[in-house]
């Protein structure tokens, strides 16, 4: 089959050039255009030297003519918030296929939008057709998708950690309490006072106790699983490594089930999903670093169910399973361009 041609918008940051790696080793895709709104006249070599030798493309500004003369089918948004919207409701009435990578298009309820950003939703066109991109979840309605909303690093943590409970109603859904860390890359490129090397650097902070954007995702992603109400209690750290989520997930079960019983279920539900590990022992970060995998470990402790998840907030917690959607959409193999 002819290759697929992608654009990738928002080209400087720490996802754009993992994305970037990743598509230049797919056999379906080829990075034809790249958008910076930086600096347009930069290689992307220039914006991560990493790449020099291995693609020679120049950024450009965003011109969603410039992308239709250039043939591109899919674009991958890697803008920030609130400056996706605009750029990827263009893309789509020209009638490219867009998976973006911000927060735009995660959150279903209006309401929801407004409380936890503080803006009305910029799209609300298109946000109704934008399916929610957790494939182990939602594959199903991945298949011919014009829009996909590709899922947070946390909550993709959580989710998967807590959804073979919630799907068989073990747990009290108002329980959860999510206990995770993340390296500083999680942050973005731009600088940030509290990202600064001397700032972070020796030191683990928790910040946005119970107030995290990243809250109503996981609640509105597990509460499609089942008709109870999940409460969840989200508590992130900032940890000083470049890389990596490790979330710890406790909740009450309505009737204590043995690791055995707890271990089956969990190997079960993900039995068929290539990027879960059901891991026998407790998961650290190192285990999935420059992976799209997510490395899962329940067990019962004090009568209560807690779970380890740990990913790698760059891969698999944005580009990884950005290309993951991208085959699925495409109808491709679900693992070409992310496993050796």
């Amino acid at each position: 089959m002819n290759k697929i041609r992608v654009a990738v918008l928002g080209a400087s940051g720490y996802t754009a050039v993992e994305l970037i790696e990743i598509l230049l080793r797919h056999p379906h895709a080829s990075v034809v255009a790249a958008t910076s709104r930086q600096d347009e006249t930069k290689t992307l070599a220039d914006h991560h030297p990493r790449l020099r030798g291995r693609i020679t493309l120049q950024c450009q500004g965003f011109s969603v003519g410039s992308l239709v003369d250039q043939n591109i089918e899919t674009v991958f948004s890697c803008l920030p918030h609130g400056a996706s919207a605009s750029a990827v409701a263009q893309v789509l009435q020209a009638g490219m296929r867009v998976i973006d990578l911000s927060a735009d298009y995660r959150l279903k309820s209006h309401q929801d939008q407004e409380l936890w950003y503080g803006e009305p939703h910029h799209d609300a066109v298109n946000l109704k057709h934008a399916v929610y991109g957790l494939p182990e979840l939602e594959s199903h309605q991945l298949a011919g998708a014009r829009l996909v909303a590709n899922p947070g690093c946390y909550p993709q943590s959580v989710i998967l950690a807590m959804a073979p409970l919630i799907a068989h109603g073990m747990i009290d859904p108002q329980s959860i309490v999510a206990d995770c860390k993340s390296g500083v890359s999680g942050a973005g490129r731009t600088p940030k006072l509290t990202t600064l090397f001397p700032e972070c650097n020796e030191s683990v902070s928790a910040y946005q106790v119970g107030s995290h954007r990243h809250t109503p995702e996981m609640e509105q992603a597990l509460n499609g699983l089942s008709d109870s109400q999940c409460r969840i209690l989200f508590i992130p750290h900032l940890v000083p490594m470049d890389r990596g989520i490790l979330a710890t997930v406790v909740a009450t079960p309505y009737e204590v089930p043995t690791n055995e019983k707890l271990y089956e279920l969990f190997a079960s539900y993900y039995s068929s999903k290539p990027f879960v590990r059901i891991v026998p022992t407790l998961p650290g970060t190192k285990q999935t670093s420059h992976t799209n995998f997510v490395d899962i470990h329940p067990i019962v402790a004090r009568g209560r169910i807690v779970v380890v998840a740990c990913l790698d907030n760059l891969i698999r917690g944005a580009s990884g399973v950005a290309v993951q959607n991208f085959n699925l959409m495409h109808g491709l193999e679900e693992t070409l361009g992310l496993l050796p």
